[in-house]
């Protein structure tokens, strides 16, 4: 490659690298404007969202409820605003959850191998094997619900993707030559995991952690929707779709707003996430 054909390569990777940036930035920005009206949900809502008034129930869209109103008359808007609480806390808590238990399961079964490796991969194929849903279901049914018992569900079939991706990084980690030399100087196995090993992993999995919050949070609305996730009459986006189908030809709004929350909550995060990988992509680094 000649002199010339180098430096445009550079330039371009150069402008990439802070188109990416910007894009980050951007989103970043809704994202945190998202997440700090959910912590401010109780203090934004126009109107006490579990107050029932049935003189104004299904009232449509209009200038004193921009949402419209359910068939017991509360404030749609208020409720989306408040359901937010539930609907992304609980999805957050979740990729933390199976974040932190997978990324450590897989760096243990990396990096001690032998039996404890084969068992928990063992395990985590048998996890991998069911359809998730279905497998998430089956647990959440025999928690009897509850958004609680619903993050348990799926957290038990959700943390085998992490542990993988930590197992393989972590394999391909421990027989480098600085691991070697922080084995010669005296360290002891936790102290190369957590100073040495997960450094070096965690970009990836953070990646991946940014990337599963809308999944995980289609799945939670998922299993409110069937009724086996938040109850009534707490708000939740999939509870209130699911409260509300059978109305979906006749009083619309009480379907698509919650449903318009859970869309553009996803594709805020995933947008995130995948602006974040690709500012992350070693092909976009500054080189010269």
């Amino acid at each position: 490659m000649s002199e010339k054909t180098a430096s445009v390569t550079v330039r371009r990777q150069i402008v990439r690298k802070d188109h990416t940036k910007g894009k980050m930035i951007f989103f970043g920005v809704l994202v945190l404007l998202l997440l700090l009206m959910t912590i401010f949900a109780e203090y934004i809502c126009p109107y006490d969202p579990n107050q029932q008034n049935l003189d104004q129930a299904l009232q449509s869209p209009g200038f004193a409820h921009p949402f419209g109103t359910d068939r017991y008359g509360r404030d749609m808007l208020s409720r989306v605003i408040i359901g937010s609480q539930t609907s992304i806390f609980s999805a957050l808590v979740l990729v933390a959850i199976i974040t932190v238990v997978g990324t450590v399961i897989g760096m243990i079964c990396g990096y001690a191998g032998g039996v404890i490796d084969s068992v928990v991969m063992r395990i985590s194929d048998i996890c991998l094997a069911f359809p998730g849903l279905v497998f998430a279901l089956a647990i959440a049914a025999i928690l009897n619900g509850g958004v609680q018992n619903a993050v348990i569900a799926l957290a038990a079939i959700s943390w085998p993707k992490y542990s993988r991706i930590a197992r393989s990084q972590t394999l391909s980690v421990k027989n480098t030559e600085y691991i070697a030399a922080a084995r010669l100087a005296g360290s002891g196995s936790f102290g190369i995991v957590v100073r040495h090993v997960l450094p070096n992993i965690v970009g990836s999995i953070l990646v991946t952690a940014m990337l599963d919050i809308g999944t995980m949070m289609m799945e939670i609305a998922g299993l409110s929707f069937l009724g086996l996730g938040a109850q009534p009459p707490t708000a939740e986006w999939g509870s209130m779709m699911s409260g509300g189908r059978s109305m979906l030809q006749t009083y619309p709004w009480v379907v698509l707003t919650p449903g318009l929350a859970i869309f553009i909550s996803v594709v805020l995060f995933n947008l995130l996430g995948d602006t974040i990988r690709d500012y992350m992509d070693p092909r976009n680094s500054r080189r010269g």
